[in-house]
């Protein structure tokens, strides 16, 4: 069996196990499998197909890395829209207590909100911040 064929089929099983676990990262550990591959079909010697196939895998996991770490880490679930799709809605408030909390009507049912911390409270229109427990935290439009 030829060297590159070993490759394709070690590039091949990484694509797979890529799929079956999610791991992006097999990908690019997959493309420098692929470019051993090809410095095998080049000719390339068993010393230089490793060292081509560990410098673009390797250099493709760290890119993938670096671009991924530049992302702002996701809200926590309580405050993020995409868990919780009350966050960002509007609720309006007619009273607030002298504890904190004023009861609004919300999706046909009372519930209990409080006031982003060192945000005024103010009657009218509010926005849903985050939801904790039964309760919303909401702060001034």
């Amino acid at each position: 069996m030829a060297e590159s064929t070993i490759w394709w089929l070690l590039a091949g099983a990484a694509v797979g196990i890529e799929l079956l676990t999610g791991t992006f990262y097999l990908l690019m550990l997959a493309i420098g499998l692929a470019a051993g591959a090809l410095a095998a079909h080049a000719g390339a010697g068993l010393t230089l197909q490793l060292l081509v196939g560990a410098a673009i895998g390797g250099g493709a996991v760290a890119v993938w890395h670096a671009l991924r770490g530049r992302k702002a880490a996701p809200a926590a679930a309580n405050a993020n829209r995409d868990v919780n799709l009350d966050i960002g809605e509007t609720v309006q408030v007619e009273l607030w207590h002298s504890d904190g909390t004023a009861k609004v009507k919300y999706r046909g049912a009372q519930w209990t909100v409080s006031s982003v911390t060192g945000a005024p409270q103010g009657t009218g229109a509010h926005r849903v911040r985050e939801v904790v427990g039964s309760r919303l935290v909401v702060e001034k439009i």
